[in-house]
């Protein structure tokens, strides 16, 4: 893994799931890690749920937008995950490749979005742990 690893989070719409992925990882890895975010069927805005709930732990996601997944994406990342949403990169030797099985948000209100967030936010942490642990002093 380089010195700044490059994760690519990947659900069909890159409305919940996946945003709400990239902006913890963003929170919670600062700079030590690279973040991306894409579907292959972007929607036109990120899920309004998604959004109020990571609003409620201080992290703002509401001027994102949606991206399509791009090979060149997939390409520059080390790790691409997918978030339980049927959708598949295009492989490539020596990337990693995982599938958290997730809720799908849509549709939902920020209830049913809150455990969603919260497993999330585990995997994330999980995640960070293993490829971009805090350096030791």
């Amino acid at each position: 893994m380089p010195d700044k690893p490059s994760v690519l989070f990947v659900c069909v719409h890159n409305a919940g799931r996946s945003q709400m992925a990239a902006a913890w990882l963003t929170h919670l890895a600062g700079d030590r890690v690279e973040v991306r975010s894409a579907g292959s069927t972007p929607g036109k805005e990120v899920n309004p749920a998604a959004v109020a709930a990571m609003a409620e732990v201080g992290i703002d996601i509401s001027a994102e937008v949606p991206k399509v997944l791009t090979i060149d994406a997939v390409r520059e990342s080390d790790v691409c995950i997918t978030m339980g949403c049927g959708d598949t990169c295009p492989v490539f030797p020596g990337k990693r490749y995982l599938d958290w099985d997730l809720e799908d948000p849509a549709g939902q209100g920020v209830e049913a979005v809150r455990p969603i967030r919260d497993e999330i936010k585990t995997l994330v942490e999980g995640l960070i742990a293993e490829i971009a642990p805090e350096p030791s002093a």
